[in-house]
């Protein structure tokens, strides 16, 4: 039992419009980042239509796909400021990115590695139902839930969100479905201004805990050690799903946290021996965030071996 890195040179090809902080190099550093470490590789594959339609309609899936350009890019936000765009070669990443979440969840739940990162782009935790946002396109880790619960049997998961942004989409994806604990950390005030603690959804899954600008990793941790374990504890989870953004590290542009590379060492590590104590140490991480290159490099890397530290 050992952990498994899902990763695609077709995440490369996702290109957007010079200036966006989400941009091909983020996977490139990462990979260079991991390339190293002592993982199971194995290649995501395309996810089928009906995974993505555990959380959205065909209707949506068919205009991502008819929006894909023949040439230079196409916005796809169709609310919200534009900033999610797609260009002639994003098919194959996208579709990979959900793809790899699915099969990140095969293999732990059948026993083939202890758990797995899933470093795909473009992210998904800002995705809605119909409704592409903030970078995403797909509701990757909410559509990786569903298959633990739909397609495994599972009875209950938890998401934990440690991106600095609110996870919108994961939320507004899972808040009517009782069986999957949502608990996103968020810097607040911050776009996309959602995830007040008084946010708990209508069956009390949600677990919103918003950070001032300026708060450090160690009163992270500390919060985290007090309000998210007892909430999993509670909740009695089968499978957690990690929404690993690294946008609250000290160094990033879109934001305002104080983080360390440390306090995704310790967080990391807190999330695991959890899981080894409710849910057999089942942990699927996937992508999210994190725009200062060097940052979310070496930020991904500590998470990863905390990862590999977990697995016996």
């Amino acid at each position: 039992m050992k952990t498994a890195l899902l990763t695609h040179a077709d995440g490369l090809l996702h290109v957007t419009p010079n200036g966006m902080p989400e941009q091909v190099k983020r996977l490139a550093y990462i990979q260079r980042a991991l390339a190293d470490l002592d993982v199971v590789r194995v290649d995501p594959p395309l996810a089928q239509d009906a995974h993505i339609a555990y959380c959205h309609p065909q209707s949506y899936i068919d205009y991502v796909r008819e929006s894909i350009p023949t040439d230079g890019f196409a916005g796809l936000d169709r609310e919200t400021d534009a900033e999610t765009f797609l260009s002639p070669t994003s098919y194959n990443a996208i579709w990979r990115a959900v793809g790899g979440a699915i099969k990140a969840v095969d293999m732990v739940l059948d026993e083939e590695v202890q758990n797995a990162f899933v470093a795909m782009r473009p992210p998904g935790h800002h995705a809605e139902q119909s409704l592409p946002m903030g970078f995403c396109v797909f509701g990757n880790i909410a559509i990786a839930a569903k298959h633990a619960l739909d397609h495994h049997g599972l009875d209950r998961v938890a998401i934990i969100d440690f991106d600095v942004h609110h996870g919108n989409g994961t939320q507004a994806l899972l808040q009517d479905d009782p069986r999957v604990l949502v608990i996103t950390s968020q810097q607040m005030p911050l776009w996309p201004g959602t995830g007040k603690a008084s946010d708990r959804g209508p069956h009390q899954t949600i677990l919103n805990i918003p950070f001032a600008p300026g708060t450090d990793g160690q009163h992270a941790v500390e919060t985290y050690r007090t309000q998210v374990i007892p909430a999993l504890i509670q909740h009695q989870p089968e499978l957690i799903l990690i929404s690993a953004g690294f946008d609250a590290h000290q160094d990033d542009p879109l934001a305002q946290l104080n983080w360390s590379v440390d306090t995704y060492t310790q967080l990391t590590d807190l999330i695991t021996q959890s899981a080894q104590t409710l849910c057999k140490g089942r942990v699927v991480s996937v992508l999210e965030g994190g725009y200062d290159l060097d940052a979310l490099a070496a930020c991904a890397r500590a998470h990863v071996q905390s990862l590999i530290k977990a697995a016996p």
